[in-house]
Protein backbone atom coordinates (compact mmCIF):
# COMPACT_ATOMS: atom_id res chain seq x y z
CA UNK A 1 0.00 0.00 0.00
CA UNK A 2 0.92 3.83 -0.45
CA UNK A 3 0.52 5.54 2.83
CA UNK A 4 1.17 9.22 3.01
CA UNK A 5 1.86 11.18 6.29
CA UNK A 6 2.10 14.60 7.16
CA UNK A 7 5.06 15.52 9.64
CA UNK A 8 4.26 18.07 12.29
CA UNK A 9 1.86 17.72 14.59
CA UNK A 10 1.13 13.89 12.59
CA UNK A 11 4.22 12.16 13.41
CA UNK A 12 6.25 14.73 15.63
CA UNK A 13 5.09 16.59 18.64
CA UNK A 14 5.66 20.17 17.44
CA UNK A 15 3.75 22.13 18.87
CA UNK A 16 3.85 21.09 22.68
CA UNK A 17 8.14 21.06 21.32
CA UNK A 18 7.04 24.91 20.63
CA UNK A 19 5.37 25.30 23.66
CA UNK A 20 8.21 24.73 25.80
CA UNK A 21 10.50 26.62 23.87
CA UNK A 22 8.16 29.43 24.20
CA UNK A 23 7.53 29.34 27.68
CA UNK A 24 11.37 29.31 28.16
CA UNK A 25 12.27 32.14 25.53
CA UNK A 26 9.02 33.88 27.11
CA UNK A 27 10.69 33.09 31.19
CA UNK A 28 6.33 32.40 31.37
CA UNK A 29 5.36 29.15 33.50
CA UNK A 30 2.61 28.27 31.46
CA UNK A 31 1.10 24.96 32.51
CA UNK A 32 0.76 22.40 30.19
CA UNK A 33 -2.97 22.24 30.77
CA UNK A 34 -2.96 25.58 28.92
CA UNK A 35 -1.75 23.94 26.40
CA UNK A 36 -3.51 21.20 25.90
CA UNK A 37 -6.85 22.81 26.14
CA UNK A 38 -5.67 25.16 23.07
CA UNK A 39 -8.88 24.69 20.13
CA UNK A 40 -6.29 26.52 17.44
CA UNK A 41 -3.17 25.36 15.75
CA UNK A 42 -1.50 28.78 17.17
CA UNK A 43 0.00 28.65 20.31
CA UNK A 44 0.65 32.80 20.98
CA UNK A 45 -2.92 32.97 22.89
CA UNK A 46 -1.20 30.97 25.81
CA UNK A 47 1.29 33.29 26.43
CA UNK A 48 -0.83 36.37 25.92
CA UNK A 49 0.79 37.34 22.51
CA UNK A 50 -1.25 38.33 19.54
CA UNK A 51 -1.12 36.34 16.27
CA UNK A 52 1.53 38.41 14.44
CA UNK A 53 4.04 38.40 17.83
CA UNK A 54 3.03 34.93 18.03
CA UNK A 55 4.42 33.91 14.19
CA UNK A 56 7.66 36.59 14.86
CA UNK A 57 8.38 34.45 17.79
CA UNK A 58 7.76 31.08 15.50
CA UNK A 59 10.25 32.92 12.99
CA UNK A 60 12.66 33.77 15.90
CA UNK A 61 12.66 30.44 17.62
CA UNK A 62 12.40 27.97 14.02
CA UNK A 63 15.61 26.69 14.13
CA UNK A 64 15.29 25.41 17.34
CA UNK A 65 11.75 24.28 16.93
CA UNK A 66 12.60 22.38 13.76
CA UNK A 67 15.68 20.75 14.81
CA UNK A 68 16.60 20.73 18.54
CA UNK A 69 14.75 17.64 20.58
CA UNK A 70 11.05 17.75 19.08
CA UNK A 71 9.85 13.89 19.81
CA UNK A 72 8.06 12.03 17.37
CA UNK A 73 4.88 10.76 18.88
CA UNK A 74 5.18 7.42 20.90
CA UNK A 75 5.42 4.63 18.54
CA UNK A 76 5.56 6.51 15.21
CA UNK A 77 9.22 5.60 14.31
CA UNK A 78 8.70 1.87 15.41
CA UNK A 79 5.27 1.86 13.05
CA UNK A 80 6.71 3.06 10.18
CA UNK A 81 9.86 1.08 10.26
CA UNK A 82 7.75 -2.19 10.37
CA UNK A 83 5.44 -0.64 7.42
CA UNK A 84 8.30 -0.51 5.28
CA UNK A 85 9.59 -3.54 6.04
CA UNK A 86 6.60 -4.71 4.86
CA UNK A 87 6.96 -3.14 2.26
CA UNK A 88 4.45 -0.52 2.05
CA UNK A 89 5.71 3.14 0.26
CA UNK A 90 5.63 5.44 2.79
CA UNK A 91 5.57 9.27 1.77
CA UNK A 92 6.16 12.34 3.54
CA UNK A 93 4.50 15.08 2.34
CA UNK A 94 5.00 18.61 4.64
CA UNK A 95 4.34 22.05 3.77
CA UNK A 96 7.82 22.90 5.41
CA UNK A 97 9.73 25.58 3.51
CA UNK A 98 11.62 24.97 0.51
CA UNK A 99 14.50 26.13 2.95
CA UNK A 100 14.16 23.87 5.88
CA UNK A 101 13.39 20.69 3.36
CA UNK A 102 17.13 19.08 3.35
CA UNK A 103 17.06 20.01 6.53
CA UNK A 104 14.14 18.11 7.63
CA UNK A 105 14.62 15.10 5.66
CA UNK A 106 18.07 14.49 7.05
CA UNK A 107 16.69 15.01 10.79
CA UNK A 108 13.92 12.65 9.78
CA UNK A 109 16.33 9.76 8.80
CA UNK A 110 18.88 10.27 11.84
CA UNK A 111 15.21 10.49 14.32
CA UNK A 112 14.78 6.78 12.62
CA UNK A 113 12.05 7.46 10.27
CA UNK A 114 12.25 5.35 7.15
CA UNK A 115 12.45 7.75 4.11
CA UNK A 116 12.96 6.13 0.68
CA UNK A 117 14.64 8.06 -2.54
CA UNK A 118 11.72 10.00 -4.38
CA UNK A 119 9.28 9.90 -1.21
CA UNK A 120 10.10 12.72 0.97
CA UNK A 121 7.77 16.34 -0.22
CA UNK A 122 7.82 19.51 1.09
CA UNK A 123 8.15 23.43 0.47
CA UNK A 124 4.65 23.87 -1.14
CA UNK A 125 1.26 25.46 0.23
CA UNK A 126 -1.91 23.60 1.18
CA UNK A 127 -3.23 23.62 -2.24
CA UNK A 128 0.21 21.78 -3.75
CA UNK A 129 0.13 19.69 -0.74
CA UNK A 130 -3.64 18.10 -1.57
CA UNK A 131 -2.54 17.83 -5.34
CA UNK A 132 0.51 16.13 -4.36
CA UNK A 133 -1.21 13.98 -2.32
CA UNK A 134 -3.68 13.01 -5.11
CA UNK A 135 -1.23 12.28 -8.05
CA UNK A 136 0.43 9.81 -5.69
CA UNK A 137 -2.61 7.61 -5.73
CA UNK A 138 -2.08 6.68 -1.97
CA UNK A 139 -4.28 4.56 -0.42
CA UNK A 140 -4.01 6.17 3.28
CA UNK A 141 -3.16 10.08 4.29
CA UNK A 142 -3.00 11.08 7.65
CA UNK A 143 -2.56 14.68 8.88
CA UNK A 144 -3.73 17.14 11.64
CA UNK A 145 -4.84 20.05 9.80
CA UNK A 146 -7.98 20.39 9.28
CA UNK A 147 -8.10 22.84 5.67
CA UNK A 148 -6.07 19.89 4.33
CA UNK A 149 -8.19 17.17 6.14
CA UNK A 150 -11.19 18.57 4.73
CA UNK A 151 -10.27 19.45 0.97
CA UNK A 152 -9.02 15.83 0.83
CA UNK A 153 -12.18 14.41 2.15
CA UNK A 154 -13.99 13.66 -1.45
CA UNK A 155 -10.87 12.36 -2.99
CA UNK A 156 -10.84 8.91 -2.89
CA UNK A 157 -7.88 8.42 -0.69
CA UNK A 158 -8.47 6.75 3.10
CA UNK A 159 -8.20 10.04 5.04
CA UNK A 160 -7.18 10.23 8.63
CA UNK A 161 -6.66 12.65 11.61
CA UNK A 162 -4.39 12.83 13.79
CA UNK A 163 -5.87 13.26 16.95
CA UNK A 164 -5.34 16.79 17.41
CA UNK A 165 -7.93 19.43 20.00
CA UNK A 166 -7.87 21.61 17.27
CA UNK A 167 -9.55 19.29 14.82
CA UNK A 168 -11.68 17.19 16.65
CA UNK A 169 -15.51 18.29 15.24
CA UNK A 170 -13.96 17.08 11.88
CA UNK A 171 -15.85 14.10 11.19
CA UNK A 172 -12.65 12.08 9.75
CA UNK A 173 -11.78 8.73 11.09
CA UNK A 174 -8.49 9.58 13.90
CA UNK A 175 -6.04 7.97 15.10
CA UNK A 176 -4.92 8.74 18.69
CA UNK A 177 -1.69 6.73 18.80
CA UNK A 178 0.35 5.16 16.40
CA UNK A 179 0.28 1.28 17.49
CA UNK A 180 -3.61 1.89 15.85
CA UNK A 181 -1.71 2.50 12.91
CA UNK A 182 -0.94 -1.50 12.93
CA UNK A 183 -4.37 -2.66 13.05
CA UNK A 184 -5.58 -0.29 10.28
CA UNK A 185 -3.67 -0.78 7.79
CA UNK A 186 -3.85 -4.76 6.93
Amino acid sequence: MKIGFDIDDTLINLREHAFHLYKDHLGQDVPLEVFQAIQSMGIHDAFGLTRDEGKALWGELREAIYFSACPPFPHAVEVLQELDRQGHEIYYITARAREFGERTLEWMTTNGFPVRPGRFFYGMDDTEKVHIIRDLGLDYYFDDKPAVLETLADSGVKVYAKDQPYNRGLPFPRIGCWSELRDLVV
